[in-house]
């Protein structure tokens, strides 16, 4: 059961945390263990599965070579910002190695206050922690960039929210936990010192490449920025709403972290928003590129003094100028990944830079055609790798004018068969098609169905059920069908998420 810890961010980064012990739950009680990824660590995913495993991932016990640490981060939460934030429910136990040689960050969610809790318990609830087993899981299965849960375990001891709730805590697993916010907690203390040593960290452990490089910083201010685009255009791929993109939730390793109100659409809506605490629509599905290009801008802001070679105004101004240069290729980089995502879900090839204005007006139009007619996303895409394989009559019945879905289907086709030199390109075209367009997504109302037997009923039964389905999002099983089904419209229009806090 051995961890086998090396804790560099405990270890070489002095006043960047505060060592902390989890709070011990009652009756610590598995839920959920991800036996891949305890594999994937170089775990025993058997000796976890246990009352010894469990007392673990409750925080009852702290394994041998683990150093818990409450991380200081600042942030900007819904445009303001907050200098200090930090980890409030959540403890970093350390970091392993896992069987790749890649360093994982191993964190506890729920358990207990710590120094940054503020006016909070420090806990968690059953059914938010299983919340991010799905959607983390589902994202993985996507190939989209994501923390992972590693466990889950019931502490026997109520949570205290609208209403009493069964408590949990969750074992997250991360590239790292560095994000926007914790280059702002030094930056909006002017620890120039701090910034220079996290900026150093970073490099470390997300761009080796650049360590020592004289620009190191604006180095690793353009990675961030290549990271971020990718990640938020595979997003937008597959319809996700992340909810919350405040600068906490902005992680320098471009993975997806923070699963709270999370949803996925279901008729395309650029402007759809489901989270019960963004009354503005900040972060609707449409604004997320554009937020993740302004929490870029905050990274720049702080990581300046580090850019810059020296304090005099002719260095800051320097370093300004490069940074502004970043953030203004942002939305370059970012059509650029989205139209390679687009091109993959419509079954297209790479195309020349002179292909790339007809391809980018193609999608748009497909995406704009969806949202007239208030097609359901996922199913659209699915579909149209039916049509590609000739079978064009599951696509149509989404449709309720197929005139205008034919007049677009005619400008695809013409696209396609540039491409094409006969029935079997076809084929594989649909082939590849289905291998990146998911038939199953984590759908919201099954996603509070399974949360709402988990918590209400201790019946983990359709959790499991679902996240088998969800790790499978190809396959087109008819067992799984019900996973596939879009919500009735009365369900999506009224539908909510919360934060889970």
């Amino acid at each position: 059961m051995s961890f086998r810890f090396d804790n560099t961010y405990a270890r070489e980064l002095p006043g960047f945390a505060v060592r902390w012990q989890p709070t011990a739950v009652p009756a610590p009680r598995l839920l959920f263990l991800n036996r891949d990824l305890a594999e994937e660590l170089g775990l025993d995913a058997q000796a976890l599965d246990s009352v010894e495993g469990a007392a673990i991932f409750g925080g009852n016990r702290v394994p041998e070579g683990a150093d818990p640490v409450a991380q200081a981060y600042a942030g900007h939460q819904f445009g303001g910002f907050s200098p200090q934030l930090g980890d409030g429910r959540a403890l970093l136990l350390g970091e392993v190695i896992d069987r790749q040689g890649r360093r994982r960050d191993v964190a506890l969610k729920g358990s207990g206050r710590t120094p940054f809790s503020r006016s909070g318990d420090g806990k968690a609830a059953v059914g938010p922690m299983l919340r991010e087993v799905l959607v983390g899981e589902a994202m993985h299965a996507l190939g989209i960039p994501t923390t992972r849960a590693l466990a889950v375990v019931a502490t026997g001891e109520p949570v205290y929210r609208d209403r009493p709730l069964p408590g949990a805590v969750l074992t997250r697993v991360a590239a790292s936990h560095v994000r926007v916010g914790t280059f702002e907690y030094f930056a909006a203390r002017n620890d120039v010192e701090r910034l220079r040593l996290l900026a150093d960290y970073t490099i470390a452990r997300h761009d080796a490449d650049l360590a020592g490089a004289p620009e190191r910083a604006l180095g690793l201010l353009r990675r961030v920025a290549q990271r971020q685009a990718a990640l938020v255009a595979q997003w937008m791929g597959v319809g996700f709403i992340h909810g919350v993109m405040n600068t906490d939730n902005m992680t320098l390793s471009g993975e997806t972290i923070d699963y709270g109100p999370c949803a996925f659409l279901e008729a395309y809506d650029p402007q759809a928003v489901f989270s019960s605490i963004d009354h503005g629509g900040r972060y609707a599905f449409g604004n997320q590129p554009l937020i993740a290009r302004w929490n870029l801008a905050r990274l720049a802001e702080a990581l300046l003094p580090v850019i810059a070679e020296d304090e005099t105004e002719a260095a800051i101004a320097r370093a300004v100028a490069q940074a502004t240069e970043v953030i203004d290729a942002f939305p370059q980089l970012y059509a650029a990944a989205l139209l390679q995502c687009h091109r993959a879900k419509l079954g297209l090839g790479p195309a020349g830079p002179a292909d790339d204005a007809a391809d980018t007006a193609l999608a748009e139009d497909w995406l704009a055609l969806l949202h007239r007619q208030g097609v359901d996303f996922t199913l659209a895409w699915r579909r149209l790798a039916d049509a590609a394989a000739g079978d064009e009559g599951r696509l149509r019945t989404l449709f309720g004018d197929t005139g205008e879905l034919e007049a677009w289907l005619s400008r695809w086709r013409a696209r396609c068969a540039q491409e094409d030199q006969g029935e079997a390109d076809a084929q594989a075209r649909a082939a590849r098609m289905r291998r990146i367009n998911p038939w199953v997504i984590p759908r919201n109302h099954r996603v509070e169905e399974a949360l709402a037997a988990a918590s209400d009923h201790d019946d983990l039964g359709p959790f499991q059920q679902l996240l088998a389905a969800l790790r499978q999002p190809y396959e087109e099983a008819p067992e799984q069908a019900r996973y596939a089904e879009p919500a009735p419209e009365e369900v999506t229009s009224s539908y909510r998420t919360f934060c889970g806090t």
